[in-house]
């Protein structure tokens, strides 16, 4: 065991992603965890028990003891971890800050759907320092289509009112969006700087090269593209870094040879682990949107510790600490630097696995070559950016998997 934790001192992971809820009050058309591939939600315990979370403080605890590493973050996910209720998210947080703040920095984020925030909640995130991700597709006809409840009711007003009061109380928050292809961009851009968010995320649907034929019939080419294209163009000359919008930001910085800070572009190891409310422990739940139980690891944090992951025999191992291989065609593509691939899940198909390039390569292609022309970098110029900055690296723990939309 001591080699496999010296090994571990660059292998490890960073940021835990708890589904404290298998279940959600909504019932959005495009969820990868309940209207896609996978069914693996259904076998779940509705909420996570004290049991498994004490048992993942237990887990950070002993890895961070171990290798040293002085920052953390935990993530709260679902379903909708809002159904936990407030009262056990104030006890969870106390005891996570407790347990593991006198040996890490340890940030607390939060990913909801917005629709149960109230002034408990509100009181408890600003009590315990939480940032929140909060998910939203744009104007009420746009979102209501899509992000329905069990009833078939829209949900805007409910998400619009919990906005409000993270923005009243200024609990730091941003928006995730998953880009409604064939919308108008800017109506669905102008209307959240119009209720005043100035952190944006455009997220590319969950398709896989199984299930993309149907969309390109029906928006084209390169539909993602055209949807961030002129929200690129209207932030670069009508706005200003006030406003950040994560992954046009994300773009820019690995074309002036940066680090992505997003798994969804570069295909860098994320460093983060998804433990589920039973405590099974998952690379990237996001699978779920390629094939029943692809997401599953079968290590449970009640049994086996985060240094297990590293022997796992599952393709997650090397999916969480060093990033899956390209495909061929990717290698032969000017943009394997800055796109490696796409984001993992859009690689998939039933014949190849992950040995494609994404669905969304023409788009990403596109883009890239928009938002180099606007900048004035060419390829040659992000290698060299690139091969400087490796000379003087130092790595970024928080780079990667910031955004748990």
């Amino acid at each position: 065991m001591s080699d496999l934790r010296h090994t571990w001192q660059t292998r490890y992971v960073t940021q835990a992603i708890l589904k404290v809820a298998s279940r959600c009050n909504l019932n959005c058309s495009y969820c990868y965890v309940y209207n896609m591939a996978d069914s693996t939600w259904k076998m779940r315990p509705a909420l996570m028990s004290d049991e498994v979370f004490d048992a993942v403080l237990e887990r950070i605890f002993q890895q961070c003891r171990a290798t040293g590493q002085d920052r953390f973050r935990i993530a709260f996910h679902g379903g909708e971890p809002c159904l936990i209720g407030p009262d056990t998210f104030d006890a969870w947080c106390g005891r996570a800050r407790a347990v593991l703040g006198e040996i890490v920095h340890l940030s607390l984020v939060i990913q909801t759907n917005g629709t149960l925030l109230d002034s408990q909640w509100i009181d408890s995130l600003l009590k315990h320092q939480v940032s929140v991700g909060i998910s939203m597709d744009g104007p009420k006809e746009i979102h209501d289509a899509v992000r329905i409840d069990h009833l078939e009711q829209g949900s805007y007003e409910r998400v619009e009112r919990g906005l409000k009061l993270l923005q009243a109380a200024k609990v730091p928050y941003g928006v995730g969006c998953v880009i409604p292809l064939g919308a108008d961009p800017l109506t669905v851009h102008h209307h959240f700087l119009r209720l005043g968010c100035d952190q944006i995320t455009y997220l590319m649907p969950h398709f896989t090269h199984d299930t993309i034929a149907p969309i390109r019939h029906r928006y084209g080419a390169t539909p993602c593209a055209d949807f961030l294209i002129p929200i690129f163009e209207d932030w670069w000359f009508e706005s200003t870094m006030e406003v950040q919008i994560d992954d046009l930001k994300n773009v820019a910085r690995v074309i002036m040879g940066g680090q992505s800070h997003s798994e969804a572009i570069g295909n860098d190891p994320p460093g983060y682990v998804f433990i589920e409310p039973d405590g099974e422990m998952e690379g990237l739940d996001n699978l779920r949107a390629c094939a029943d139980g692809l997401s599953r690891i079968k290590l449970n944090v009640r049994h086996s510790d985060f240094f297990d992951l590293l022997t796992t025999e599952t393709m997650h191992s090397q999916a969480i600490f060093e990033g899956m291989p390209l495909s061929k065609t990717c290698h032969n593509c000017p943009e394997v630097g800055t796109c490696g691939g796409g984001y993992l899940p859009h690689r998939y198909s039933s014949a190849r696995g992950f040995d494609n390039p994404s669905v969304w390569c023409a788009d990403l292609l596109k883009l890239f070559a928009h938002v180099r022309n606007r900048m004035g970098v060419s390829v040659e110029e992000t290698n060299e950016r690139r091969r400087k900055l490796a000379a003087k690296y130092v790595p970024d723990l928080d780079a990667v998997g910031t955004h748990v939309f």
